[in-house]
Order: C-alpha cells, then sequence, then structure tokens
C-alpha cells in the first residue's frame, strides 16, 4: 500500500477574528476540508486578537471590519506597524467602502465580501499570503471612486527642477514608462483581477505576473496595488 503523500508546501497558518460567535462558527466550518489552510487561533474583538497574535503569529489575519470598540482599521493599523510581515484580508459588507478604503490605507493586502463562496476565500488568502492583493470587482469600482477625486481635493505638487543631463542615465530606471505589458497588468488590476485570473487571462505564469507588479510599483514609486492603481489613473495611463 503505497504511503499517502506529503503536503507539497506547509499549510498557511490563518487566524480569524469576527465579533459573532455563529458567524465565527460557520468560517471555521468551511475550512475543515481544506488542510492547506491550518487556523491557528481566533478572537471575538480586536482587543483579544492583538493578545493572541504576538504568541501565534499567523501568515494571515482575517479581520471582520465591523468589530465592536476596537475597530478593524484599527487592528489592522497596529498588527501592520508591529509585524509587517502579517498578511491581512478584510472580511466587508457592501455599504462599508469608507471603511474598507481606511484598511487598505491602514496595510491591508486586500478584502472579501461576507458570504463569499470558500474556493474564493482560499484563493484570497493564498494570494495575499503570496504578496498578492485582493480586491473584488464588485466593490473595486466603489473604491476607485474614492482615488478618482482625491488627485483634485489636493494641490498640484510643485514641478521637479530640472535634471542635469549627467544624471539622465542614473535616473532613468525611475522614469521609463510603463511597457504596454504593464499598462495592460494595471488596468486588469483596476478591473479587480487577482494576480492568479490575471495569469489566466494573459496566459503568464503567475510569478511572472508578480514580477511584473514589481516593476509597475518600482516605475510609479509607489506599494501596493491601490497606489499603483490610483497613480496609474491619476497619470492618465489607465481607465475605470
Amino acid at each position: 500500500m503505497d504511503a499517502p503523500q506529503p503536503p507539497s508546501s506547509p499549510p498557511i497558518r490563518v487566524f480569524v477574528v469576527e465579533d459573532q460567535t455563529k458567524i465565527l462558527k460557520n468560517q471555521l466550518r468551511l475550512f475543515e476540508n481544506h488542510p492547506e489552510m491550518d487556523i491557528i487561533g481566533t478572537a471575538l474583538s480586536g482587543e483579544a486578537a492583538l493578545e493572541e497574535v504576538p504568541k501565534l503569529m499567523p501568515d494571515v489575519l482575517l479581520l471582520d471590519l465591523g468589530l465592536p470598540r476596537m475597530s478593524g482599521i484599527d487592528v489592522t493599523r497596529e498588527v501592520k506597524a508591529r509585524f509587517p510581515k502579517i498578511e491581512i484580508l478584510i472580511f466587508t459588507i457592501f455599504d462599508e467602502e469608507d471603511k474598507v478604503l481606511e484598511a487598505v490605507k491602514a496595510g491591508a493586502s486586500g478584502y472579501l465580501l461576507k458570504g463569499a463562496p470558500v474556493d474564493k476565500i482560499i484563493e484570497a488568502i493564498k494570494e495575499v499570503r503570496a504578496g498578492g492583493t485582493v480586491i473584488q470587482p464588485n466593490l473595486a469600482r466603489r473604491l476607485l471612486r474614492h482615488f478618482r477625486v482625491e488627485p483634485d481635493a489636493n494641490p498640484a505638487p510643485t514641478a521637479p527642477e530640472p535634471v542635469p543631463a549627467a544624471n539622465d542615465a542614473l535616473l532613468e530606471p525611475l522614469l521609463k514608462p510603463l511597457s504596454d505589458r504593464e499598462r495592460e497588468i494595471l488596468q486588469l488590476i483596476a478591473k479587480g483581477v487577482s494576480n492568479s485570473e490575471a495569469a489566466r487571462l494573459l496566459d503568464l505564469s503567475k510569478a511572472t505576473i508578480r514580477t511584473h507588479l514589481e516593476h509597475i510599483y518600482r516605475k510609479l514609486e509607489v506599494t501596493n496595488r491601490v497606489e499603483a492603481v490610483t497613480e496609474g489613473i491619476r497619470k492618465g495611463l489607465i481607465s475605470v
């Protein structure tokens, strides 16, 4: 009799924060048949989560946005300040777009609508664990509206001083425009497409998508998808 094959990689360590006991139990039940996920702990409040997270050090924090007292935004800000390598995936509802925006600004790697099917939740957890960001299509456009008006609400930045020609070669990597492929990927991001979906659509590997994203971030001088989309819109590189 053949011995069972060991998993190709260790399970992703997930900590779940949800203040509604019934919802929490339902969420945990979803993961029962998914050995690639290891639920290492739960908390019913943000305060309890901040006590347990330093002890358990999960890979991904699955965090309810609408917590009592200490909000999911506050938890996100605190966790990312203390443990920047922990990825945070927010659970939200349709009418929380302002809070989602604040959570992303605080460091959340993405968000899901409550009631999302388990395969979407699993894919999202894997996505953020791999360094990606999850922006759901049905919230992406509403979220982007915030960014589309922000540039007009602030004074235009002062134009930089001209750079001497002798330094052009040194600055070329920063000033190089996005390639057609990079603009194509940035446009997909703006539509809420995940790394995995982009790889399938463009017939590329996920590693290639991540490499392109790194180039996009460096060229636009940003650190995540939302900032990249914001800059892309502001610079007229993409449309939404």
